[in-house]
């Protein structure tokens, strides 16, 4: 059986400006802005939420299977996958469209100026759900406002237990978009910006949100994380990083380390863990799918954050 994820697969262009942006921004000009930032470093790395999280779950020795649609310019993406091994038989190519596109313009103090464009993302996906075959999970992260919502439909009619991780895209569902999805979806993961912004939209505390899933995380970054399940509440710590070199793609290694516990039917806590040891692996490199992943790596660094032997 397979863990499907639903979500953004995505180019991710990172350029670095050597400067400062307030030393090129005049406040009192703004309404009339017209700069221009030399870029001597540019990376172009394989991104979005979607495929970062299969890379995480492909190295762990899952089967995910991809849901997603993408431009006509996704061959080299593809033949990543390919590599990896990943099943991207619901990936729908859509015609005349990009695949969608990061830009993100750091300067020295590490402030950053994104664009981005959704293009074949917008599209929703082509493929139901059913034709992946058994599903044992799924995860609704990132991919386009009505691609969650048709899926979600889809998902539960299979009674299939999804992952709901609104991410950026929180602002753009409406209250009762957002109350439907809650209650259809068997667990939440939130940041702590996302879940706050959460709590203001819908009008539920911490305490009520967890109450309407059977498990809840709300990620911190450096400070760790809150689980919630079953009555209970834990605070998981950071699992110490080699180096803090670039959190992109942090939250989605954090993701697929619940998604591969949950597949394995362990307690929530113990995914927890794991996933944040996925995530300390992942900021010490840079790019969403460079690192590496060793079992006996992963199994020694979370005894050395939790004083417990790894499940994994």
């Amino acid at each position: 059986m397979s863990v499907l994820v639903c979500g953004s697969l995505a180019y991710d262009t990172l350029l670095h400006f050597d400067g400062a942006f307030s030393d090129h921004l005049l406040p009192d000009q703004l309404h009339k802005l017209s700069v221009c930032f030399k870029v001597p470093r540019l990376r172009r790395e394989f991104g979005g939420c979607a495929g970062n999280i299969v890379y995480n779950l492909r190295a762990l020795g899952g089967h995910p299977c991809l849901l997603a649609s993408v431009g006509e310019d996704f061959a080299p993406y593809q033949a990543h996958l390919d590599a990896l091994g990943v099943d991207s038989r619901l990936v729908r190519t859509v015609p005349g469209q990009y695949t969608a596109q990061c830009f993100i313009t750091s300067d020295q103090a590490d402030n950053q100026i994104t664009a981005f464009h959704p293009g074949a993302m917008d599209n929703p996906p082509a493929a139901h759900p059913s034709a992946a075959g058994p599903l044992q999970l799924a995860i609704l992260a990132p991919g386009g406002p009505q691609s969650t919502l048709q899926l979600a439909d889809e998902l539960s009619a299979l009674s299939v237990p999804f992952m709901f991780d609104p991410g950026q895209e929180l602002p753009l569902f409406s209250v009762e978009q957002l109350h439907a999805l809650i209650a259809r979806a068997r667990w939440l993961a939130l940041n702590d910006y996302e879940s706050e912004l959460l709590m203001q939209r819908t009008g539920l505390d911490v305490a009520q949100l967890a109450a309407r899933v059977a498990g809840l995380v709300i990620t911190r970054g450096g400070q760790g994380s809150d689980l919630y399940a079953d009555g209970q509440h834990w605070r998981v710590p950071a699992a110490p990083a080699d180096a803090i070199v670039d959190p992109t793609g942090c939250g989605d290694a954090y993701r697929a380390g619940l998604l591969h516990g949950l597949a394995q039917g362990w307690p929530w806590l113990d995914c927890g863990r794991l996933a944040s040891v996925l995530g300390a692996i992942k900021i010490a490199s840079r790019g969403g799918q460079n690192h590496l992943l060793n079992h006996d790596d992963i199994r020694q660094r979370y005894q050395a954050a939790f004083g417990e032997p790894c499940p994994l």
